[in-house]
């Protein structure tokens, strides 16, 4: 018979899959720290916002606490690197291992399939200017987008010069890769077999089919239980991909089949999934963290609806622009809009608003998050906003350190 999980039960299998089922380390964060969160979440969301601290840093201070930066830096970008940039849940770090698993994604893109549709003439001309652009960069070495002689333009895809969307391009079909990130974070490309180390390049590629089960595999184990969708939503496999590929899955025991109580659909449990009793967290979690980033999967889970609000406008915001959910026990217990002011050491609380039943002293563990947070960004001070109504108590909690 299929089992059925109580939605606690899902809650703390689902977070012990993420990294919270044990406590952060004590002493100083090693690489090894760091590769071994990666290793969980198999991959770190990339956005350019760095209102606070920019996407990628940020799942692992909330799983490993203070760490140094440049750990992470060392091991996407620097010699000999660990990790590669690909389009995987939308622009991401991913272990160097995995590489062969998106090659197909990377063909699909080389024949015009997928995001960049049928090759009209147009597109056409412009894979001929890409040719170009990559016959530039095997003869000079790499370079940026304002390196390019149009690469600050208007025109292109999503608002691109031409040049960038030909970079865009050599990179979404793999003949180039991301060498390093330049200190305002801008891209810096270069050939693939120049950037990803010969022992991958060497790696078999799976056909399309097995790349696909092995990623719905890897989204199972970092998902803990999940739905069909949720497990297509982490490596943003479509229904077509992902759906023939889960049958095959549970019949080789690779997902168990469960249910889970207030859930509509079928859930599937990863076979070596930790079912820990108790939770014992307390993090603040980005935008883009695996444990929100998916807007119905929260929902049925935690029971709040978590809207990313950087697009809409200032007047229509209800929570605020970068606002990251507070974990605590196995509970979304509050909100909170950050922005890091450098030019005057704060960080700033914009607005902050407490969850449904959130437990009396949460105020003071939020704070207790808050002073870590601004000690790790090289921040003196915490300014609470009177906005929101957690305001008040976060105040005076953060007062008391």
């Amino acid at each position: 018979m299929t089992e059925t999980l109580s939605l606690a039960q899902a809650r703390r299998i689902a977070l012990a899959a993420q990294g919270f089922g044990a406590p952060r380390p004590d002493g100083p964060i090693t690489r090894r720290h760091v590769g071994k969160v990666i290793e969980r979440l198999h991959l770190l969301q990339i956005d350019s916002v760095s209102v606070l601290a920019r996407a990628h840093y940020l799942p692992l201070f909330s799983r490993l606490g203070a760490y140094d930066r440049t750990l992470l830096d060392a091991a996407a970008w620097g010699k000999p690197r660990s990790l590669f940039e690909a389009w995987a849940h939308e622009a991401s770090l991913l272990p160097l291992e995995t590489e062969p698993l998106f090659r197909w994604r990377k063909a699909h893109a080389l024949q015009g399939k997928g995001i960049w549709g049928s090759m009209s003439p147009e597109r056409e001309a412009r894979r001929a200017g890409a040719e170009a652009l990559l016959k530039r960069i095997e003869a000079d070495g790499g370079l940026a987008a304002s390196d390019l002689e149009d690469g600050k333009g208007s025109g292109g895809w999503w608002g691109w010069s031409d040049q960038k969307a030909q970079l865009e391009w050599l990179w979404r079909t793999g003949q180039l890769m991301v060498k390093t990130r330049r200190t305002n974070f801008e891209r810096v490309y270069d050939l693939a077999e120049r950037v990803l180390p010969a022992r991958i390049r060497a790696l078999p590629a799976p056909d399309e089919a097995e790349s696909h089960r092995r990623l719905l595999r890897l989204s199972a184990d970092a998902l803990g239980v999940a739905t069909a969708t949720d497990l297509r939503d982490y490596f943003r496999l479509t229904g077509e991909q992902a759906n023939p590929r889960i049958p095959e899955l549970v019949e080789n025991g690779d997902l168990i089949p469960v249910m889970v109580k207030g859930w509509k659909q079928q859930a599937y449990l990863a076979p070596g999934a930790r079912r820990p009793r108790r939770i014992e967290a307390r993090a603040l979690l980005a935008p883009f963290d695996p444990v929100v980033w998916e807007r119905d999967r929260t929902e049925r889970l935690y029971g709040v609806r978590i809207k990313l609000e950087i697009y809409t406008p200032a007047a229509q915001r209800q929570h605020g622009y970068y606002v990251l959910p507070f974990l605590l026990g196995d509970q979304i217990a509050a909100r909170v809009d950050l922005k890091s002011d450098r030019a005057a050491g704060v960080l700033r609380v914009l607005s902050s608003h407490p969850e449904a039943n959130a437990p009396a002293d949460m105020p003071q563990h939020l704070a207790a998050e808050l002073r870590l947070m601004a000690d790790w960004l090289g921040l003196t001070e915490i300014a609470v906003s009177a906005k929101g109504d957690l305001a008040p108590a976060l105040a005076a909690a953060v007062a008391g350190f």
